[in-house]
């Protein structure tokens, strides 16, 4: 194929990591004009009586670490850090419907949020507004609503235990249980797959555990973007010798070769360290039949064993004494034919019998996985089937070997502790009570997607977000954004403004917030605050800068205030007591959730604490008492991926961006710099349309039969010739969410299928 030059694509040969990843620390620095402080700020992310980074999960190594930070945490801490303001003379100079014409990256890149603003229709601007009054007619129009569950209530992972904590009794002691989460969009297949399978809808190894396993298997995620300093545990675990075997459509750099920052060597020499033994690039969708295909060769190798006299390769004590279901998955994986496996996999039986045949040979392996496995219709089957591979040997419940979710937000795992959720349990509704003396409604409210079809139906009336972007991060993003439109109440509590913040209700407020990085001073001094990461670390935060505005307010006084303007002396609540000291909601906290007991002491410990994980000490709190092996009907092919002319696409994150974040145009690692209009194609699949690398294409979603298209259903992008396998595609999130219907997700845990959306493509006109 002709490979003619395309603008702003160029090949990128460098090693993820290294001077590159330390001159875009600088160019953060830089264009967020934080230089000298920036730097400082740097320094006490992620220490003891620092402040936590307020990008990814990754635990920190015992929180003591002297460089703890990397590439795009440093993006985070800057793009929160910036010397820039979005203030009243900024919403004075522009119309809503200006803004609206503006890029993501722009609206974000005006800076910190100063003033409590409102939306005033007939100027069509946002205009400042008093605190006081911004809650009263927030309260107002919230006790106007003849039914709370008209109301939605959002939640970014961002938002610390303390807020969210303080989020949910307000909300439920307003009446309802809506509470669409970021969660629902990424990791709630995790959620609610787990605890069917092992009791816990949380990761089951610690970080310690990376440096006792001899095999890691790793699916559907790219740390080097996401999660960078899981690179350092990443590259210590190869230099250990430890094969870890990739299984990913896209070869990403990171996890080909890394630099470490750190290392003087790697740094003065130019080196780098090969990070995977191997990269199997399977289709798109293609994880359960891979994971299928694992689970026949190592019941395979085990029936070989057995025949030779051996003990065999299953881990039968532990099959008999802590599961149930082995013998139905065994059943369905006999019924299982490899020429299927094959074809929705992708890959060859070879490579797939490979993967098998390493963790047959391996004691102890860690499964870390990512949203390129929840992300799918078949998300909650892709955790459950991986849970079923380790259950073969055992591989739970001891040292450097469980199941590892890599977690995106800094706290989306701590939110969900301390009682974000739409299902609430028993035990729950107890604790609030226990607490607080008044029961909560036990009806189940709205996830993400019900909550966005509420929205487009017209049957909610108001949102308050805690953070986040909901109409932007939600899958059928202009619908929801019209729905928005039509609301009687929309409240954002933000750092920044985004294109959510622009979709203007009947009333609409933006309340600034202090960020992660700001001194948060209450009436009894300096607070902390405390987040839990993907291992189930819990650690205080203390941010250390002057705040971006004197109008600013933290998250609990805002929550709080609102609290207090709706429901008043409904409850006897101390809402000023409990944000005059954190500590006093901390200790509401431990009464809700015994498992916080001595909260306040033992967050003062050098890093922090540990949740009890009962299935890593393999106690399994599920209805049999046992782990459960489960079963998953057929391989969960989208039957659409088999008709002529369809292709799969799955979209992905930029590595100048967290989330719907933008902090710049480059995708350096893939070869993208200064745009996002590409789609990543496969050189057979562009021939075969009559296409060119560099062309303009139009993309259309093809729904499953059953499914409504999504408004607006249609996207023109360049295609760019990558190395993604044949009849899969990728283009950049958030941006492709426009072809995904909201009723393309997972029907057990509602996650949207962001990851695997059939489309057809053809030259633009």
């Amino acid at each position: 194929m002709d490979k003619r030059k395309v603008p702003c694509v160029r090949p990128y040969h460098g090693a993820a990591g290294g001077w590159d990843a330390l001159a875009a620390v600088a160019s953060a620095l830089r264009s967020q004009e934080v230089i000298v402080d920036g730097v400082k700020t740097l320094l006490r992310n992620n220490q003891p009586e620092g402040f936590d980074c307020p990008g990814c999960a990754w635990p920190d190594p015992k929180h003591t670490s002297q460089f703890e930070f990397c590439e795009n945490g440093a993006k985070a801490v800057t793009w929160e850090a910036t010397s820039k303001r979005t203030n009243p003379e900024f919403f004075a100079a522009h119309t809503v419907s200006e803004l609206l014409t503006w890029s993501d990256y722009d609206l974000e890149n005006e800076g910190r949020l100063t003033h409590p603003m409102a939306y005033d229709a007939e100027t069509d601007r946002f205009v400042p507004v008093g605190w006081d009054e911004a809650f009263a007619r927030i309260g107002t129009a919230l006790n106007a609503l003849p039914d709370p569950d008209l109301a939605e209530f959002y939640t970014s992972g961002r938002a610390s235990n303390e807020a969210a904590f303080l989020y949910q009794i307000f909300v439920r002691a307003y009446g309802t249980n809506n509470f669409p989460d970021c969660s629902n969009m990424c990791h709630e297949a995790t959620s609610v797959g787990l605890p069917v399978s092992i009791g816990v809808g949380k990761g089951t190894v610690t970080l310690e555990d990376y440096d006792q396993n001899d095999l890691l298997l790793s699916f559907g995620h790219n740390p080097g973007t996401n999660h960078p300093r899981m690179m350092t545990t990443l590259r210590a675990t190869a230099r250990r010798g430890v094969p870890i075997i990739v299984f990913n459509p896209l070869k990403e750099r990171a996890l080909e070769r890394f630099t470490a920052p750190q290392d003087p060597i790697e740094m003065a020499t130019l080196s780098s360290t090969p990070i995977a033994s191997r990269i199997h690039q399977l289709r798109v969708g293609g994880d359960v039949a891979v994971l299928k295909g694992m689970m026949k060769r190592v019941l395979e190798r085990d029936a070989r064993d057995l025949a030779e006299g051996g003990p065999g390769k299953l881990d039968r004590a532990f099959i008999a004494a802590h599961t149930t279901g082995f013998e139905a998955l065994k059943a369905d994986l006999d019924a299982t034919d490899w020429t299927d496996i094959e074809r929705v996999a992708g890959l060859s039986r070879a490579a797939i019998e490979s993967a098998g045949d390493a963790y047959v040979a391996a004691e102890r392996v860690i499964i870390a996985y990512g949203m390129g496995i929840t992300q799918h219709r078949s998300g909650t089957a892709n955790v459950q089937q991986m849970m079923n591979l380790l259950l073969l040997r055992g591989n739970v419940g001891r040292p450097g070997a469980g199941i590892a979710p890599i977690r995106g937000h800094s706290n989306v795992q701590g939110d969900r502790t301390v009682g974000i959720t739409e299902i609430p349990s028993a035990a729950l509704l107890d604790g609030v009570e226990r607490a607080f003396g008044f029961r909560p409604p036990a009806r189940f409210g709205h996830n993400a997607v019900e909550a966005g079809k509420a929205i487009m139906e017209g049957r909610a009336k108001a949102i308050v977000c805690l953070g986040g972007n909901f109409a932007v991060a939600m899958s059928d993003p202009r619908a929801i954004q019209a729905g928005i439109r039509r609301l009687d109440l929309a409240v954002h509590l933000a750092t920044k403004l985004n294109r959510t913040h622009l979709m203007a209700a009947r009333e609409s407020f933006i309340l600034p917030v202090l960020g992660r990085t700001e001194l948060d001073l209450q009436a009894s001094g300096p607070q902390s605050v405390t987040v839990e990461d993907s291992v189930s670390m819990v650690h205080a935060s203390r941010g250390l800068l002057k705040p971006a505005s004197d109008q600013l307010r933290s998250e609990p006084a805002v929550i709080a205030a609102i609290a207090k303007a709706t429901i008043g002396r409904r409850f006897d609540i101390d809402w000023d007591g409990l944000v005059a000291d954190y500590d006093r909601i901390r200790d509401k906290i431990e009464a809700v959730f015994p498992e916080f007991k001595d909260y306040n002491a033992r967050i003062r410990q050098p890093g922090g604490f540990l949740l009890d994980v009962p299935a890593a000490r393999r106690v399994w709190r599920t209805p049999s008492g046992k782990a459960n092996f489960l079963l998953m009907d057929g391989l969960c092919e989208d039957p659409r991926a088999r008709e002529s002319g369809v292709l799969t696409l799955t979209t992905l994150r930029a590595h100048d961006q967290y989330n719907t974040t933008i902090y710049g145009l480059n995708d350096r690692y893939r070869g993208i710099f200064g745009r996002r209009d590409v789609l990543f194609m496969n050189e057979a699949d562009l021939a075969a349309r009559g296409l060119a690398h560099g062309d303009r294409v139009d993309l259309e979603s093809m729904p499953p039969a059953g499914e409504a298209p999504a408004q607006g259903a249609a996207l023109t992008l360049t295609a760019i010739a990558y190395d993604v396998p044949k009849g899969c595609v990728a283009a950049y999130y958030p941006e492709a969410n426009v072809l995904i219907p909201l009723a393309h997700h997972d029907p057990e845990s509602g996650t949207p299928s962001y990851k695997s959306m059939p489309v057809r493509i053809r030259r633009a006109a």
